[in-house]
Parts: C-alpha cells; structure tokens; sequence
C-alpha cells in the first residue's frame, strides 16, 4: 500500500475541489504536478493513468486510478466520512448536490481551459473575447445560483446549512476561476459572503491555487 497521489494543477478550479475535499478529511497525499499550459497532461505518462488526460486523477493507496472532480469527493466522503461533505437527509443531500452540478456542469464545462483555448485557435477569440464568453457563462448561472441562496431558509454561513461541503467546495473553487477573468462579484452578494466564509477556514487556505508547490 502507498500513499494517496494527487495528479492536478494548482490553477485548475476542479484539482483544487479535490485539494479542499482532501484537506478537509485531514488525508495525506503526494502532489504531482501537470502544467496544463506545457500540455504535461496530454502526454504519455499521464494519458496511462487517464486516457481523457484531464486532472485531477487521485491514484488510490492500491494503485488504482479515480478521476472526475465530484466522483472523486464523493468518494472520499463515502470512505472517510468525517466530517461529512453532504448532509444526512435526501433532501438536503440533493440540494447540495444541485447548488455543486450548477457549478460543476452547467459553467465549467464551458469555460474549462480547452474550450477556452479552442475558442482562440478555431475562432480566433481574443483575449477579451475569451474573458467575455467566460463571464457570461459564469453570469448565467451565478445569477439564479444567488437567488436560489439568498431565497432559501436552508442556506446558512454556508450553501446549506453552517457546515461548509461540497456545494462549497464548487463555489470557492469557481470563484477563484472568476478573479482571473475579472468578473464582478457585486450583483452576488451572497456567493461573495459564503465565499469569505469559506476562506476563513484552513483547509482552504490550504488548497489555494497561490499556496501549492507549482504556483506560478
């Protein structure tokens, strides 16, 4: 048996929800790093461990291989349940998994870093080109995600409740995405606060992109 791998990149919003979910359980891990600008995750090495040559992937203490952000914390959460990233009830389970797959499906997908650089070598996007098509999708759902936060008698200090999880996890990471486009947090003053809140905490302060070994 040997230790948990994370292969990742410290930009990459969905390495680092698996970075927060990991400091979070309070578990160990190597950090292998892929710079995704160098194409280091497109090469051979990486492209063994997973074929779709995205990060992150987490390489299990049996050497077997877990990709896909939200499959990978859901995992950790099944396996190392303390603290708990969903709440006990379905109900409260579905909502958190609904605020996190607004995030992790509806404006990553699309604003992932092969679909923006495909915008630039297909279309010929440039660089505010990019930065507006990314803060459009990021408007598009943060908009309705900010009612749904602000109307719900569920949400707390947190997404639900005030025990930060994997709705959270999501938010923190896309913001982080967002101040690298400029998008403006004034029309989501609730996103902003949960946020703030989250930062407080050390597991996330310990994932941050600026605090990992091949930051830039």
């Amino acid at each position: 048996m040997t230790r948990l791998a994370l292969h990742n990149y410290y930009r990459s919003s969905t390495s680092y929800r698996v970075r927060i979910a990991l400091a979070m359980k309070g578990l160990d891990y190597d950090y292998v790093a892929h710079h995704l600008r160098h194409g280091e995750h497109l090469e051979p090495p990486f492209r063994a461990l997973n074929p779709q040559g995205l990060v992150p992937a987490l390489v299990l203490e049996d050497g077997s291989v877990l990709t896909q952000s939200l499959a990978i914390i859901e995992y950790l959460d099944e396996t190392h349940p303390e603290p708990p990233l969903l709440p006990r009830d379905a109900r409260g389970r579905a909502r958190v998994r609904m605020i996190a797959q607004m995030i992790a499906c509806d404006i990553h997908p699309v604003n992932n870093l092969r679909v923006l650089t495909s915008l630039r070598t297909l279309y010929g996007a440039g660089d505010d080109d990019v930065a507006g098509w990314f803060r459009h999708w990021v408007g598009e759902t943060f908009g309705p995600l900010e009612k749904i936060l602000a109307e719900s008698p569920h949400t707390g200090r947190f997404c639900h409740g005030d025990v930060p999880g994997l709705a959270d996890i999501c938010l923190v990471a896309q913001v982080a995405n967002n101040q690298r486009f400029g998008v403006d947090m004034t029309p989501y003053p609730v996103i902003a606060r949960i946020n703030a809140a989250c930062l407080d905490l050390p597991a996330f302060t310990k994932a941050a992109p600026q605090n990992q070994p091949d930051a830039e």
